[in-house]
């Protein structure tokens, strides 16, 4: 992608993303986001074919961003300057999800929420099973994979909602330690 159609793109994302903080969804139309991003309807169809690809698209960028980096150790993103990178892939996690990068902790408590955490509980179930599940498991033995991942991953978004609704008053640190105390006695 050339950088004309990366600006169109990211004017798209922005658009859409200003618009889903304002209302839900299903309500947005595709002439209000051409209109937000001030582009032309054939401008929009050359990236998307319709409003449903846009959310994958947003959803599939803003989580693969945050994932990715939090399982890449080497990946800093200006976050430890100070200090050494946690050793916990989830407070890495936590910490990108502070520092709200694309505004991803107002889309998982927009009125769209059910929406993103679907997709971000989807994101997340590729790396509890490659980080925990499939290292770290020496109970619970009898019980699926999928299971454990599926329970593991509600968890920790369960956690973030209820971090958002507590006006983000712990640290990503004491969350992690939270986190790590309720999910490492079943693995």
């Amino acid at each position: 992608m050339d950088r004309r159609q990366q600006k169109t793109r990211e004017a798209i994302f922005h658009a859409f993303s200003t618009l889903l903080e304002k209302k839900s969804y299903n309500h947005i139309t595709v002439q209000e986001i051409l209109d937000t991003a001030n582009i032309g309807r054939s401008t929009f169809y050359a990236h998307f074919e319709t409003k449903d690809e846009l959310l994958n698209a947003v959803c599939k960028e803003l989580f693969e961003h945050i994932i990715d980096s939090a399982m890449d150790k080497t990946h800093i993103h200006g976050l430890y300057s100070n200090e050494e990178m946690p050793q916990s892939v989830f407070c890495h996690l936590l910490q990108h999800l502070q520092e709200n990068d694309n505004n991803i902790l107002g889309l998982l408590s927009c009125e769209s929420s059910e929406i993103f955490l679907r997709y971000f509980k989807d994101s997340l179930n590729e790396l509890v099973q490659t980080q925990f599940v499939n290292h770290n498991r020496k109970r619970n033995q009898d019980l699926p994979q999928e299971f454990l991942v599926n329970h593991i991953s509600g968890s920790f978004v369960e956690m973030v909602l209820w971090w958002l609704k507590d006006k983000k008053k712990h640290t990503p640190e004491e969350l992690d330690y939270y986190f790590r105390a309720v999910i490492e006695p079943i693995l």
